[in-house]
């Protein structure tokens, strides 16, 4: 195949919807309304309906969603919030940076969620003295983690649940919509995501209504509706962007179309790969509904086989080579390499395929058929 394979081809979403687009856009141009508003409203009404919740506030970014929804939670210096230490810096770096600490749970080897017996098994060697007030389990590569037992623990130990589902707008548990099930859920619209914005752009979804309220106040610097120089509490700028609700609009039609493509495409990749070499295909558990925002294969050849398909014009991506509780931002939290084990092994493993709507079936089989040839040759 003489094209390069790309891993994402933002450019072939556009082209296909792009007079819509345009037009969304056009339409803000037109209004002369550029902060809040009618967009951006009806946006969140559109989301909150996707989702089944009461109530949905637009920030600006997946980053932002998390950080206010700890923030509405009153997390702060002293507090602990236990998540995964296999994600994207996002989910702690939030944590840290209201003074509270992040504290890690290992994952699960086959869906690379967070454990939660690994949860309890932590929570249990703090018994009285315990600190830890949030979980936020990560739904990772769009396959929603063990909430069932996330709650249980949650309600044992008197915790909240923030649901980082910044890759799983879509995906469901037990027909079960992610960031639902928790106390407050977070979606990312980075470009690169299922519904993905033409920068950046979050959510906050919940059926509270006193958390609603707080973080719409929190996301403009904390000032009343009614009089926007009378702030009640301290805030900060965080507002979804006018154009950006305006494309996520005409994109949250497709979403669901989009995300029934991926699944397919995962398995025509599951078909063909997962009797090849020491390759394991992405686990699926049963009555959960996976989005695939990244198709994630293990091997312990992942260097090489990277090395390979780039040779053979194939992006392919590493998410993620270092486990949080062993980058240099957290060394003072005191994790040495050999406390997660699981997640330091997957680190090296993990391999994600290119996984879009718009790729050929042509493209999926030239990748197949590299990987193969390059197992041949072990």
């Amino acid at each position: 195949m003489a094209n390069k394979i790309k891993f994402i081809d933002l450019k072939k979403q556009y082209s296909s919807i792009g007079i819509y687009i345009d037009a969304a856009i056009q339409k803000v141009l037109d209004s002369g309304n550029f902060i809040g508003g009618e967009e951006v409203e009806k946006f969140e009404k559109e989301v909150a309906k996707f989702c089944d919740v009461k109530y949905a506030i637009g920030v600006n970014s997946g980053t932002d969603a998390l950080f206010l929804s700890l923030k509405a939670l009153g997390i702060g210096s002293g507090d602990e919030v236990i998540t995964s230490p296999f994600t994207f810096i996002a989910t702690a770096e939030v944590i840290a940076n209201l003074g509270a600490k992040p504290v890690f749970a290992d994952i699960e080897s086959d869906t690379f969620n967070i454990s939660p017996s690994k949860i309890e098994e932590y929570l249990k060697t703090k018994n009285y003295k315990l600190k830890a007030k949030v979980i936020i389990p990560v739904h990772l590569f769009g396959q929603i983690a063990d909430m069932e037992e996330v709650m249980r623990i949650a309600k044992k130990y008197r915790l909240k649940v923030i649901e980082d589902a910044a890759q799983a707008i879509g995906a469901e548990y037990k027909k079960k919509k992610a960031a639902t099930i928790g106390d407050l859920g977070c979606f990312s619209f980075f470009p690169s995501k299922n519904l993905g914005a033409y920068g950046d752009g979050g959510m906050v979804i919940t059926n509270n209504k006193r958390l609603a309220e707080k973080i719409r106040l929190l996301r403009n610097h904390g000032s009343s509706q009614k009089n926007k120089y009378k702030n009640l509490i301290l805030g900060t700028n965080s507002r979804l962007d006018v154009f950006q609700a305006s494309v996520l609009r005409v994109k949250l039609k497709y979403l669901k179309k989009w995300n029934q493509k991926r699944q397919e495409i995962a398995n025509l990749y599951n078909k063909e790969l997962k009797e090849i070499g020491d390759i394991i295909t992405p686990f699926v558990v049963s009555g959960r509904n996976h989005i695939f925002h990244q198709y994630v294969i293990t091997t312990k050849y992942r260097d090489k086989l990277k090395e390979y398909l780039a040779k053979q014009k194939i992006q392919t991506m590493i998410y993620y080579s270092i486990p949080l509780h062993l980058q240099p931002v957290f060394k003072h939290l005191g994790y040495k390499k050999g406390d997660f084990s699981n997640s330091e092994r997957l680190a090296k493993e993990v391999l994600s395929l290119p996984i879009y709507p718009e790729i050929k079936k042509e493209e999926i089989d030239f990748i197949i058929k590299k990987i193969k040839n390059f197992y041949d040759k072990k």
